[in-house]
């Protein structure tokens, strides 16, 4: 009885080749994150001193999309956006899609690092304000894939303040034609005051960050 061997030789090759490339894809994200390290730190740990949050936990789908958008001048563009600005010629430096893809990776996979408490406001006011923001969010600021709605538990609060006045005021999402998910955020921030930024930053403050179940097919 003959039996071939070659089909076997070639999954085996195959399989060779994919762990091959997974491994130098890792080794590359480990490398690009060598340029994010300057600013995020060796950990994703952040440093508000010049405006970098804390990224170390980060959902790749979402890292991604926001890269992306510097990228292409979606966002980071606007002059009222400093520490924006800084982030649109790094994230060209980047050698296309393949290096996005294995940077983000590396950050997702890295230790949630939980930020020092810099917000203070009113929690329970602010939890009434939060009750519009879980609809996409979740209860407990965790995030929501199917609905490209990033975790906000764990984030350094005072980036998300920033975040919210930029939203607010557009200076983030300043054409809703090239960032669709951000002009929604336009609007959610167009009616809260100074005062109630910071009390539903405060209140997510109240929140662990906990990763979200994966969805069956990531947004892009």
């Amino acid at each position: 009885m003959y039996i071939s061997l070659k089909p076997s030789l070639l999954i085996l090759g195959l399989s060779s080749l994919v762990g091959s490339y997974s491994l130098k894809a890792a080794d590359r994200g480990t490398e690009v994150y060598k340029l994010c390290s300057y600013c995020h730190g060796d950990r994703g740990e952040g440093n508000p001193t010049i405006g970098a949050p804390t990224i170390a936990g980060l959902p790749d789908w979402y890292a991604k999309r926001e890269l992306l958008n510097f990228r292409s001048g979606a966002r980071g563009a606007h002059p009222r956006d400093a520490a924006g600005m800084r982030m649109y010629p790094m994230a060209r430096t980047l050698n296309g899609v393949s290096d996005i893809e294995a940077v983000v990776k590396v950050v997702a996979a890295m230790p949630r690092v939980t930020p020092d408490n810099t917000i203070s406001g009113h929690v329970i006011k602010g939890q009434n304000t939060f009750k519009v923001c879980a609809t996409c969010h979740g209860a407990s600021a965790e995030g929501n894939v199917a609905l490209n709605a990033p975790p906000l538990a764990g984030a350094s609060d005072w980036y998300l303040l920033k975040q919210l006045q930029n939203f607010k005021h557009k200076v983030r999402a300043y054409d809703p034609s090239r960032d669709t998910y951000g002009a929604v955020m336009t609007s959610m921030a167009a009616g809260l005051s100074d005062e109630d930024m910071l009390n539903v930053v405060s209140y997510i403050n109240t929140f662990k960050f906990k990763k979200a179940a994966p969805a069956a097919s990531t947004a892009q």
